[in-house]
């Protein structure tokens, strides 16, 4: 039996690709999986939703500024290591895998202490800072898209949700259109701006409606929980506060509009959907990154927040969409960058660190520790 505990959350971006390795591990059922996140993070309902259990640490975030909770956080921060070092003690854990958030940090710094192996996968461009810390001495370090710079890193990919998986072993077009109740013979674009929404996406596809329609294009607009936007269906839209099929929305669209978060942009390039991004206009402008690769090939488009209007969508979005040889070109381009597998990658380059390993006698001496 391997003991593997999973560290990270905060995020669908961290959490996701998490469960996607828990599942990959236990496809062996001999293995054992351990979460560890905060109570505060999505994991704290995702992780019991997936059926693992979930320990967790305090949330710590950074200091930004000479404060009492900057004089604080030293102690806290240990205390939390303590905490995980006890963990990974109680639990025999032979590996450890972090994949960003607060509960990575602690979880890299434990593991480093008692000599056990550790892993970070990287899911953005630009590294968040518990990653860039942690690379510095991790036995390996997985990353989802190739112009991440940490070091020693290796292409892994994206540990991808089964159900977006299963639409590359498959052909679910028609199941998701007749899920939606669309027709076959008209273009289908999916609109979505994350589980939040995004207020300029959903502001201009609804100004944009009427000329969508006349132009024959079905619309799969999910606006997010906080949007405050009633759920319509009428003609060839379709309006969802959120979507529990995504894997069917994304079957059934011949392009997308979409924010450029890490987890929608390497779903986006396994399945092959050509995709118009308009990312986060606020923050690190990580969400540019994530999508430059694809945008560098020709397989999708990136457009700024404030310049994605409703003359945008006639002039830019319509045409696009009515040109099957162009979205086959992109379709085609994107599947070259896309990879399905970022779960098995992973999980071989986290046992290719177990083979070198210290042995089971050697780690338990630095449990003890």
């Amino acid at each position: 039996m391997t003991r593997y505990l999973l560290a990270g959350g905060g995020t669908a971006g961290h959490v996701n690709p998490l469960l996607a390795l828990a599942d990959e591990i236990m496809k062996d059922s001999s293995n054992f999986v351990i979460a560890l996140g905060t109570k505060e993070g999505l994991e704290a309902n995702l992780v019991p939703q997936r059926g693992y259990d979930l320990l967790t640490v305090p949330k710590l975030p950074m200091p930004r500024r000479p404060n009492f909770y900057a004089l604080k956080f030293p102690f806290l921060f240990r205390t939390s290591v303590n905490q995980v070092k006890a963990y990974l003690r109680e639990l025999k854990i032979d590996v450890v895998v972090g994949f960003g958030g607060y509960a990575s940090a602690p979880a890299y710094r434990a593991a480093k202490q008692m000599n056990i192996p550790y892993v970070v996968h990287e899911a953005n461009v630009m590294p968040g800072y518990a990653n860039r810390v942690g690379a510095r001495d991790a036995a390996a370090v997985g990353v989802a898209f190739r112009n991440t710079r940490l070091p020693n890193q290796k292409f892994v990919g994206m540990p991808l949700r089964k159900e977006i998986v299963a639409i590359t072993e498959s052909d679910k077009r028609k199941q998701a259109l007749d899920f939606f109740d669309l027709d076959s013979t008209s273009p289908t674009l999916l609109v979505t701006g994350g589980s939040l929404g995004a207020k300029r996406i959903n502001d201009t596809i609804e100004s944009s409606r009427a000329a969508l329609e006349a132009a024959g294009v079905q619309v799969i607009h999910i606006v997010g929980d906080r949007a405050g936007l009633e759920p319509i269906s009428a003609g060839g839209y379709r309006r969802l506060s959120y979507c529990e099929r995504m894997d069917l929305a994304i079957a059934a669209a011949d392009l997308a509009i979409a924010r450029a978060g890490a987890a929608t942009v390497s779903e986006f390039a396994a399945v092959g959907l050509p995709a118009i991004f308009v990312p986060y206009s606020v923050g690190n402008g990580e969400q540019k990154l994530n999508a430059l690769e694809l945008v560098s090939v020709g397989a999708s488009l990136i457009v700024d927040d404030t310049s994605f209007t409703v003359d945008y969508v006639k002039n830019s979005v319509i045409p696009l969409i009515a040109n099957k040889k162009a979205l086959s070109k992109m379709k085609s381009r994107t599947l070259e960058k896309g990879t399905a597998n970022g779960a098995g990658a992973l999980l071989k380059l986290v046992n290719s660190v177990l083979l070198n390993a210290p042995s089971n006698n050697d780690n338990e001496t630095n449990r003890k520790a």
